[in-house]
């Protein structure tokens, strides 16, 4: 089991180069001179608002993610293939409670999980997380996502498109 969870996160780290950025608001290295801009995102049961983004290459946004749901979320930035093999370890370690851990089987966000090659934050139910993020020059589109078990497949992702 351990072995297999170390090649996933070592996967993570070797396909989210793409989507890369700060890992939460206590790594984050940006001012607030350097935001450009900050965009409120609410996490509902099964659902984000809005479900699609549209950023620049470069620009530095603060997320203001609320979650109005009854459930605990995350927010997590990547491409397709990093998403989905966060949703496979996510799964794995669903099967580990009793953890102290909310239920992620060992996996706690702010612990840096992802080796802080994802962008995520945890969002607790009725409270609002900031994540501070720089959007990479070289991709077209990436999508954020709750892979908590069950929740992205309910719905729980939205798109972020490239301009320019």
């Amino acid at each position: 089991m351990r072995k297999t969870l170390l090649a996933l996160v070592l996967g993570l780290a070797t396909t989210t180069s793409h989507a890369a950025g700060q890992h939460d608001t206590s790594h984050a290295a940006a001012s607030e001179a350097d935001i450009d801009r900050t965009i409120r995102v609410e996490a509902g049961d099964m659902w984000f608002d809005p479900d699609t983004l549209e950023v620049a290459p470069g620009e530095v946004i603060r997320f203001e993610v609320t979650n109005s749901g009854n459930l605990e979320h995350e927010f997590v930035i990547g491409d397709a293939k990093a998403q989905e093999a966060h949703r496979e370890m996510m799964q794995e370690m669903a099967g580990n409670p009793g953890d102290g851990h909310g239920g992620h089987g060992g996996h706690d966000m702010a612990e840096g999980a992802h080796g802080g090659e994802m962008p995520a934050v945890t969002i607790p139910p009725g409270e609002t997380t900031e994540l501070v993020w720089t959007a990479p020059d070289d991709v077209a589109h990436l999508e954020y996502a709750c892979n908590i078990p069950g929740h992205y497949e309910a719905g729980m992702s939205g798109s972020i498109d490239f301009q320019g």
